[in-house]
């Protein structure tokens, strides 16, 4: 726990100017008026002073008060609280740069939304330049020729060091933006606070017949979600696609690594947070992406975005683990699953006392907050980790399930993985096949992006050490 002062800051560059107007981020929870629990990533903050009736009227809404211009910073920079800037910018103030490679048809069809924008084109390698350069110069972009494949970061990075202005917005040619003047100012608002250096829509399948437009247009791999968010590795959103992502100039230094052919955006995120600036999500701006024409390179896709995850962890270490959590969440939730209910029971019973202990108040305030907390913690880490076991192990798994005392155990834990993912949203029976494929196929990539750079990151868990020991537990005296 951190806790919060009330300190003017106005010399501060990322200072919040009181009349801003802010809202409580919807995962975010007041308790007993003294602690906030959620952000990104999720963490429980002490309130100091009169902090709680500040947050209470950014729950609604509100404004920034004379005062709490540092409160409002602080809660801003740990994702518990979103601003919301008039916009002021516009289209001129940006470059767009659409990274490209054949597909010509995708191309005319982009180009024709961007009327009255700063557009250039960068050809990566197209095996016909002339035809992709004709229809760049009908359109009056500037285009870009690359005689060697670079991939999308380098065809990036040529088209953001071919550039002026103060903003760069890459666009895949396989985007679709209905009004892309709108779009682009309510984007640009983000960056009203200075620390902000990347703001990205959300983005989902454009749709259209068949199950796997169907399929992708409530799950399509760029869908960050329906919630907007501050982009943190680790939190709810952690990362964010570059499919259509708007950066600060300023900030967006050697770009993004040339190297990495997937997962360059991810890479590129974390390094922009890693470098102190903000990076939001905008899930009330919505883009459209085109799902993969066949199937086989449908599945090859999902297998790619499984593959980069080892080629990250050289760079990013334990942020490519499978999954992360303290040892005693992942012990309770094992004793359920292996026929053991006391002993999870026992170790939630002893994280609440030590929550407890620590909190302030009476013993009723801290025994409601302590409950919160551990229930949040603890007991809703369940669905989350049998989510990411069976992203990355759900085939192994099925194999388990072979075993007839391991069946019952393995069986559970894949169908929890596989429906969680369908929390808050109406299940269609169809796309239950396609969720398992994708899964399935991520789970390939990961395997095989392990064996090839002989890394064992991306399947080890990050088991997180403890408040808790085992004598604690066992009920013995220290």
């Amino acid at each position: 726990m951190n806790e919060l002062e009330k300190v003017p800051a106005s010399s501060d560059p990322g200072f919040i100017a009181p009349g801003t107007r802010v809202s409580l981020d919807p995962g975010a929870t007041l308790l007993n008026h003294r602690y906030i629990m959620g952000g990104s990533p999720w963490r429980l903050l002490k309130l100091a002073g009169g902090a709680a009736s500040a947050v209470e009227n950014f729950r609604d809404h509100g404004v920034v008060a004379a005062g709490q211009s540092r409160l409002a910073r602080t809660l801003i920079n740990q994702g518990f609280v979103h601003p919301h800037f008039p916009p002021e910018l516009s289209l001129d103030d940006v470059d767009i740069v659409i990274p490209m490679k054949d597909d010509v048809t995708c191309l005319q069809s982009l180009l024709s939304q961007l009327s009255g924008a700063h557009v250039t084109v960068v050809d990566d390698a197209s095996s016909n330049p002339v035809l992709i350069r004709e229809v760049s110069n009908s359109y009056g972009v500037q285009f870009i020729q690359l005689e060697k494949n670079l991939g999308p970061a380098g065809a990036r990075n040529v088209g953001a060091r071919a550039t002026t202005r103060e903003f760069i917005w890459f666009i895949d040619m396989d985007i679709s933006i209905e009004n892309v003047a709108d779009t682009a100012r309510r984007l640009l608002s983000a960056f009203r606070d200075p620390l902000v250096s990347v703001c990205a829509p959300r983005v989902i399948g454009s749709g259209g017949k068949g199950l796997r437009n169907q399929f992708e247009i409530t799950y399509s791999p760029l869908d960050m979600g329906a919630t907007s968010s501050l982009v943190v590795p680790g939190a709810r959103v952690g990362y964010l696609p570059s499919a259509c992502l708007m950066v600060r100039r300023s900030t967006f230094g050697e770009g993004f690594d040339e190297s990495l052919r997937v997962g360059e955006d991810v890479d590129f995120i974390w390094r922009q947070s890693d470098a102190g600036h903000l990076v939001r999500y905008d899930a009330d701006v919505v883009v459209t992406h085109r799902a993969r024409t066949r199937w086989g390179s449908w599945w090859r896709q999902r297998v790619s975005y499984g593959e980069s995850s080892a080629a990250l962890a050289k760079k990013h270490g334990k942020r490519l683990s499978p999954l992360r959590a303290d040892r005693w969440t992942i012990a309770s939730w094992l004793a359920f699953l292996f026929g053991q209910p006391l002993l999870g029971a026992r170790i939630i019973h002893v994280a609440r006392e030590q929550m407890q202990a620590r909190l302030e108040g009476n013993d009723d305030d801290r025994r409601s907050v302590a409950s919160s907390v551990v229930t949040k913690g603890i007991t809703g880490a369940g669905g989350p980790l049998a989510r990411s076991t069976v992203r990355t192990f759900g085939p192994l798994l099925l194999l388990l399930a072979l075993h007839p005392k391991l069946r019952s155990k393995a069986l559970l834990v894949f169908f929890t993985g596989t429906l969680w993912r369908f929390k808050g949203t109406k299940v269609d029976p169809r796309d239950i096949p396609l969720a398992i494929a994708d899964d399935a196929a991520y789970s390939v990539g990961v395997f095989r992006g392990a064996l090839k750079h002989k890394s064992i990151i991306p399947l080890k868990p990050d088991i997180t050490k403890s408040t808790i020991g085992l004598r604690d537990v066992l009920g013995l005296e220290k």
